[in-house]
């Protein structure tokens, strides 16, 4: 009897034959006939707006927030503690020590301008235009702040080298993500980056990272074991922290969703979120069953949304939400 059972219970590919038999048009029924003018006008404006760069005035206004924090976390915590993680900053720390009649923000004005100098040596005007900007731009807010708090360079305002240090790391890296996200960057060593990519074979990313283990090296000498290994941690979290915030910027979530409802699901995406998503035929590997699964790509709140309503729709819907950082596509901007 058990034999009998299994001989007539189709299998997952006489149902897709079943189905394909009955079905001569689109797999998926479309949405157009579901929408009106209205929703179509207002879902290509909601993809336009997210692909868009932003205009020349928040461009400036997001570049010059980034630099002020990273300034911010030079003069307030790094300086006072001689916390050298590298780059420009970095150097300069050392050099204010070893020659203490000038000031951090100095010594940046100095280097930033030699490396501009090579920079218009060696490279495309317009390939270093905002590096140069954000470089000097860099320069002239540590200058300013050093002239707003003028005790900061020489006494810590929290006493805490742990304290400062957590913020020597995360206030950069803030700031660093916001103007990466722009397609700018806070100049300094970039510069140098782009000569070396552009005239030698070198690996980049290793080279500056051997710029910055040197300056590290240099502060343990100047500043004792305990500032070195501070300066060790700082250079390490750096990295990392940088990473994340930029990935947390760029955060997007990828939502696979099957449950007994998909066109209403589908409607909910395209009428409420003014999205889309791309629809597939799946067959459940126990069953055999034929489902639809449904794939879009969403911001953290969208997929909060998405995720309440399918289970509205039906409570035991099937849902994944995986996390993304690199969309490239139509209603993303860039890799966001």
């Amino acid at each position: 009897m058990e034999e009998q059972k299994e001989q007539a219970r189709p299998t997952a590919t006489e149902t897709a034959s079943s189905w394909a038999a009955t079905h001569h048009t689109t797999p998926v029924e479309p949405l157009e006939h579901l929408v009106s003018e209205e929703d179509i006008r207002r879902g290509e404006q909601a993809g336009a707006r997210r692909s868009k760069d932003p205009g020349l005035l928040r461009f400036f206004a997001i570049l010059n927030g980034g630099l002020i924090l990273t300034a911010l976390a030079i003069v307030l915590f790094k300086t006072p503690n001689h916390f050298a993680f590298g780059g420009t900053s970095g150097v300069s720390v050392i050099l204010s020590t070893l020659f203490p009649t000038l000031p951090v923000g100095a010594f940046m004005w100095i280097i930033n301008i030699v490396l501009v100098v090579l920079g218009f040596i060696f490279l495309e005007r317009k390939a270093i235009l905002w590096s140069v900007f954000a470089s000097f731009a860099l320069s002239g807010y540590v200058s300013l702040f050093e002239m707003l708090f003028p005790g900061a360079s020489t006494t810590s305002i929290t006493g805490d080298m742990w304290l400062d240090l957590c913020f020597a790391v995360i206030l950069p890296a803030i700031g660093s993500a916001m103007v990466f996200d722009i397609g700018a960057s806070t100049g300094g060593t970039d510069i140098l980056a782009m000569i070396l990519k552009r005239h030698s074979t070198l690996e980049i990313g290793r080279a500056l990272l051997l710029v910055d283990i040197g300056i590290v090296c240099i502060a343990a000498v100047l500043y004792g074991p305990r500032v070195g290994l501070y300066c060790v941690l700082g250079l390490f979290a750096k990295t990392l922290v940088v990473d994340k915030a930029i990935e947390s910027i760029h955060l997007r979530k990828v939502c696979t969703i099957i449950c007994k409802e998909p066109l209403k699901v589908e409607t909910y995406i395209v009428k409420e979120l003014n999205r889309t998503a791309t629809i597939s035929r799946g067959y459940g590997a126990f069953s055999g069953q034929l489902v639809t699964v449904i794939m879009c790509v969403l911001s953290r709140r969208e997929a909060v949304k998405l995720r309440r309503y399918a289970r509205e729709v039906d409570p035991g819907c099937f849902i994944t939400i995986v996390d993304s950082s690199e969309i490239v596509g139509k209603g993303f901007r860039g890799v966001n």
